[in-house]
């Protein structure tokens, strides 16, 4: 049976996430509003018929499926939260798993950076995905395993805070968050971020 490394649950997609995972989806866009489900297993290729599961089982529209190096991952969503639980629920009924299996996140690093200069907003931009890094605003790096986690953590920053989506990458060995903004909504958003993490690293889930 494979390694659950990450299941997630997102209530509510916020904005900036929501046109992020858009901007990449392979397959049906989500909403804003959507609830979704994001599962990371390895080896990846068995996310191909977990796939098939969570489909066959109730109508959610898959968002992305992308088998990488070693890590499967499958982003699925409705715009009824139960439909996406229910479908999540089949998945880990398939590989005899439940939510607390999961790798519990780890953040590998965190830093705020004040006043970002003009050639460092000029570099990130190069290869963000989200908005613009612009000189003088504040910067949140966070850094954390598993991948997906990513999504977690911007999702919950957004929802807390004024701040702009910078870069969020969620596949392969660590996930990445770019966050900016204003100071006081930067630390705001960062808090938030971490202690969503840190909770639920302690968890039973």
């Amino acid at each position: 049976m494979p390694t659950l490394r990450s299941y997630i649950f997102l209530d509510r997609l916020q904005p900036q996430l929501m046109c992020l995972l858009g901007s990449t989806a392979r397959g049906y866009l989500p909403r804003h509003n959507d609830a979704a489900l994001v599962i990371e297993v390895a080896p990846g290729l068995d996310i191909e018929w977990l796939t098939d599961v969570a489909l066959k089982h109730d109508d959610v529209k898959p968002g992305n499926l992308v088998v990488e190096r070693q890590f499967g991952y499958l982003e699925f969503h409705s715009k009824y939260a139960a439909s996406v639980q229910s479908a999540g629920a089949a998945v880990l009924e398939a590989i005899g798993a439940t939510p607390a299996a999961a790798v519990k996140p780890e953040i590998l690093a965190s830093k705020i950076v004040d006043r970002v200069d003009g050639y460092h907003a000029f570099l990130v931009n190069r290869s963000k995905s989200g908005s613009m890094l612009l000189p003088g605003e504040s910067l949140y790096i966070m850094e954390m395993t598993s991948s997906s986690y990513a999504l977690l953590a911007a999702n919950e920053a957004e929802k807390s805070a004024n701040v702009k989506l910078v870069d969020c990458r969620f596949m392969g060995a660590a996930g990445r968050l770019y966050l900016a903004g204003s100071e006081s909504d930067v630390r705001t958003a960062a808090h938030v971020a971490e202690a969503t993490l840190r909770e639920l690293a302690g968890s039973g889930r």
